[in-house]
């Protein structure tokens, strides 16, 4: 019987000075259901690392930046192809200075209502709509 494996990640939920949120685009990969779709910055936990912790850790190596990472905004779970996964999206802030694409091919400033308008990943897509909901 195959079972999938379960991943926790954390999202980065950045807003800027003036109210826009930070999206992201991956880049291309092997997995169509994620390659050049849009989410919020952020990755897996690792073992013994708290979210908070996870997020921090992401941030800086995805994106050579700081965020200062506030409460909980939603949860969410998954089932891609090849895995499963509960993604918790935060509320943050960026750090002074700019930002690095590291590891994703664009990004955009956008405000809420504006968002459904990028192709997400689907996890992704789920935090919108709480987003917007909310």
């Amino acid at each position: 019987m195959d079972t999938k494996s379960h991943i926790r990640v954390v999202a980065a939920v950045v807003t800027d000075d003036r109210g826009r949120l930070l999206c992201m685009q991956r880049t291309r990969s092997d997995e169509q259901y994620s390659s050049e779709h849009w989410e919020f910055p952020g990755g897996k936990v690792q073992e013994g690392e708290t979210d908070h912790q996870a997020l921090m850790r992401e941030i800086r190596e995805e994106m050579d930046w700081q965020v200062y990472v506030g409460p909980l905004l939603a949860e969410v779970q998954h089932e891609y192809p090849d895995k499963v996964i509960t993604l918790a999206a935060y509320e943050c802030r960026g750090g002074r200075g700019e930002f690095k694409l590291l590891e994703h091919l664009d990004y955009r400033w956008l405000p809420l209502h504006r968002l459904k308008e990028l192709n997400w990943t689907a996890a992704d897509e789920k935090i919108v709509a709480e987003l917007s909901n909310n």
